[in-house]
């Protein structure tokens, strides 16, 4: 007697693998960086003389309490 042996196909599934080039990654980073530091000058150093927006305090008070909460000084 012979024993047959059936074999099932096995599904294999593809990841899709974005497209990760040097170049698209310089601007990922860029941009990155650009709104991390953004986002730090406007919770740690906004305020009196290096204001953007010269003596008016509204992005600083928006932000009062997040950068006490971080540890920056600002009284």
């Amino acid at each position: 007697m012979t024993a047959t042996t059936h074999t099932t196909p096995t599904k294999t599934r593809a990841l899709a693998v974005p497209d990760l080039s040097v170049a698209s990654a310089a601007v990922w980073l860029s941009l990155t960086v650009l709104l991390a530091a953004l986002a730090y000058y406007f919770l740690g150093y906004d305020q009196g003389a290096v204001s953007v927006f010269g003596s008016d305090t509204h992005v600083h008070e928006f932000v009062h309490d997040a950068r006490h909460f971080l540890g920056f000084p600002c009284h």
